[in-house]
């Protein structure tokens, strides 16, 4: 059996961070492949309630330099918010050990191609967290697009709610408030969603937006406290495929009584539609449905088990994380370039780059 390969967290809180209830979970259902060996948060009390959470020997640092020249990790994990990610990254680059990034990777494209730019250089496996293209019901759609389903895609449809960016937030999440942080609407739901879209039908060549922020007072659930954003909660934007195909996007916060996710693919022979509880498409299972030639409906199209890659024991929030770690682990052993990468991330923040030049200066974008 192949050496375990050892993980280290940067962020965990327990019980509610993004680490918490989703990597270790999809670690320990890879358990015959990697070992949580470490945790870092920025407080000493915090790191040892995170390592005794987690269990199994993990050790403790506070701050994270010890985790990242720690010899016994291989793979340095970035769950902290969005501001932090550039320096951190930037340290495990240093010191050549592969990087599994959340997303977006930087605050904005510069970060983001800096960082593209140094793992290269550094020959790592670099990977960043757009999981949602590693869903089982996205691997199908993007398989059933590529053998014909739908035939010629035409058009598609995109509509989603973010859950945050509505007229309340939670105490951990007031960060998300401020647009500096580059944690928005249109970088986390949105960008995770649109990414399974790109990863199905084909990149974006032009792009047409508007933004709004029409909920400019937000209360924090936890103390009733009223504060100020200035991140976006309205987005919406047209646009076209590499095939000439053309798209229409809706995004909004909060969470509606009606569609949270809805995404329709029209073609010359089929349809398909993919609903799910959320927009956010990276946390929640989606369920296909399509149609074609003679169909008079759409009719549901359950995912075949062998878009699923990882064990049935991983679930909920934590099946999309895992199924990237097992193409990572893949990655790692065998020197291939399987799960989302560094440079798949920089083409999403180039692409929400132009859409925010788009609504900012009112006209449509080419990307280059």
């Amino acid at each position: 059996m192949a050496k375990k390969i050892g993980v280290g967290l940067i962020g965990y809180e327990v019980g509610r961070s993004w680490a918490a209830v989703a990597h270790v979970p999809a670690l320990r259902g890879l358990a015959d492949d990697f070992e949580i060996v470490a945790v870092a948060t920025t407080r000493q009390v915090s790191a040892d309630a995170a390592a005794a959470d987690i269990g199994g020997g993990a050790k403790a640092y506070a701050p994270s330099e010890g985790l990242i020249t720690d010899p016994a990790v291989d793979v340095v994990v970035i769950t902290a918010k969005v501001p932090q990610h550039l320096a951190l990254v930037k340290k495990a680059i240093a010191v050549g050990k592969h990087v599994f990034c959340e997303w977006p990777l930087g605050n904005g494209l510069a970060e983001a191609e800096e960082l593209t730019r140094l793992a290269a250089e550094a020959g790592i496996v670099a990977v960043c967290g757009t999981q949602a293209r590693c869903a089982p019901e996205i691997d199908y759609v993007r398989q059933l697009v590529a053998e014909g389903f739908v035939g010629e895609v035409l058009s598609t449809t995109m509509i989603g709610a973010g859950m945050m960016w509505g007229d309340w937030v939670n105490t951990p999440n007031t960060y998300l408030l401020d647009k500096s942080n580059g944690a928005l609407l249109q970088t986390i739901p949105m960008g995770h969603s649109v990414d399974a879209l790109a990863y199905c039908l084909g990149e974006f060549t032009e792009v047409s937006g508007t933004f709004a922020t029409l909920q400019k007072k937000v209360t924090n659930i936890d103390n009733g406290e009223v504060l100020d954003r200035t991140s976006e909660d309205q987005i919406a934007f047209t646009g076209r495929l590499e095939g000439g195909a053309v798209v229409s996007v809706n995004f909004r916060g909060g969470v509606s009584r009606g569609t949270n996710f809805f995404w329709e693919i029209n073609g010359t022979k089929g349809d398909l539609r993919i609903t799910a509880a959320s927009g956010h498409l990276q946390m929640f299972n989606g369920t296909v449905e399509g149609g074609q030639g003679e169909d008079k409906a759409l009719h549901p199209m359950p995912t075949p088990a062998a878009h699923r890659w990882v064990p049935e024991g991983i679930d909920g929030v934590a099946t999309n994380v895992a199924q990237v770690w097992a193409r990572m682990r893949d990655d790692i052993r065998n020197g291939t370039t399987t799960a989302p990468t560094f440079a798949d991330a920089v083409v999403r923040h180039r692409m929400l780059d132009a859409l925010e030049r788009s609504a900012a200066e009112g006209r449509r974008v080419t990307i280059s």
